[in-house]
């Protein structure tokens, strides 16, 4: 059995749950679902512009686990885009970063996981 995930550290959730194309009821399209750190590590990679180890370390990550998350989510974005899917973004291994107050102060969300069915719901150990 495989080790249970460490958690990650976001700073705040999407300001909206789905994409999907425009002009298709979301009823008939295949969903990928892109986790809240594999959110993050697109944020922090591709729109911030941090390095893996940066990147990771704001996470609460190593640097080949950064790697592999961002990888994942570059992969499930590209198919979601390429093959006209919604992407539905939820759930994770995830909790508040160390860095945040209880809002996200660039957007005033809460920095809580997703109360989805399913979603993993950890709180942080200190």
């Amino acid at each position: 059995m495989p080790r249970p995930a460490c958690l990650r550290h976001v700073t705040c959730r999407p300001a909206a749950p789905l994409f999907k194309p425009a002009g298709v009821p979301a009823v008939f399209l295949e969903e990928v679902v892109l986790t809240l750190d594999e959110l993050e590590a697109l944020r922090l990679a591709d729109l911030e512009g941090l390095h893996h180890d940066e990147a990771g370390l704001r996470m609460g990550v190593s640097r080949p686990t950064f790697g592999r998350v961002v990888e994942a989510a570059r992969r499930k974005v590209a198919d979601a885009l390429t093959r006209g899917k919604a992407l539905r973004i939820e759930g994770g291994p995830v909790c508040p970063s160390r860095r945040s107050r209880p809002g996200c102060r660039p957007c005033g969300r809460s920095t809580t996981t997703n109360d989805a069915p399913g979603s993993t719901d950890r709180k942080e150990k200190r």
